[in-house]
């Protein structure tokens, strides 16, 4: 029984300690009573096993097992550096 994992996009904001990171994860949603597209963002704690993630940088994370008590996301690739494209 393969379950897929839920990924995201976000930019790292913080280098929160030794493996750990912090992305922001913003997405826009209609409004159920007024209809105006809106903006809503939220912080996700992500598991960096070698902290190669540096601050600014474009990433993807995916869920995964609880790392520890605020971690339950880890690192899948790093899609845009800080400084420019990856590739």
């Amino acid at each position: 029984m393969s379950e897929t994992k839920r990924t995201m996009i976000g930019s790292v904001i913080s280098l929160s300690g030794d493996k750990s990171r912090v992305a922001l994860i913003q997405r826009t949603v209609k409004h159920n009573l007024v209809g105006k597209i809106i903006k809503r963002s939220s912080k996700i704690r992500f598991h960096d096993e070698e902290n190669i993630s540096k601050l600014g940088d474009k990433v993807k994370i995916k869920e995964t097992r609880p790392i520890s008590k605020t971690k339950s996301w880890e690192l899948v690739e790093i899609m845009k550096t800080s400084q420019g494209e990856l590739g």
